[in-house]
């Protein structure tokens, strides 16, 4: 695992905290290195299901910008090309998820990235893999 700097640390913490998608599911970057983060999520009522689960919209949205900021730890702004998602398990209400995502392919204008979301007992609950597109480098403080 590759650290990064605490400044660039910082710089990615402070584009993520100002997403206001992020905020709405109530995300938190937990780990963040190079290639590699750990995200993340509250299962509440408002992101529940009929059967009171996550949505998979928004497992969906935490592999996402678990991965996206993955890519983003290589200093490149990118956007999503193309994401599957296989659910294995639902979230309960009221217990905190983790998406773990890792860069597979870091490219010269792509990126692919994989990322598992797990319940607090360790359980699978969703993998997913994506592939980003580079559109430009962040804007950083």
């Amino acid at each position: 695992m590759n650290n990064l700097t605490a400044k660039r640390k910082a710089q990615l913490q402070s584009i993520y905290d100002r997403n206001p998608f992020v905020k709405l599911l109530q995300m938190e970057v937990i780990e963040l290195h190079k290639g590699e983060t750990v995200l993340s999520m509250p299962v509440h009522d408002e992101i529940t299901n009929l059967w009171q689960t996550a949505h998979g919209g928004a497992l969906a949205a935490l592999v996402d910008t678990a991965m996206g900021v993955s890519c983003s730890s290589f200093g490149k702004l990118v956007t999503t090309l193309e994401m599957n998602i296989n659910f294995i398990r639902g979230a309960r209400c009221g217990e905190t998820i983790k998406a773990f995502a890792n860069v597979v392919h870091n490219g010269k204008s792509t990126l692919v990235a994989e990322s598992e979301v797990k319940d607090s007992e360790g359980n699978l609950l969703a993998k997913a893999r994506g592939t980003f597109f580079v559109v430009g480098q962040p804007k950083l403080d």
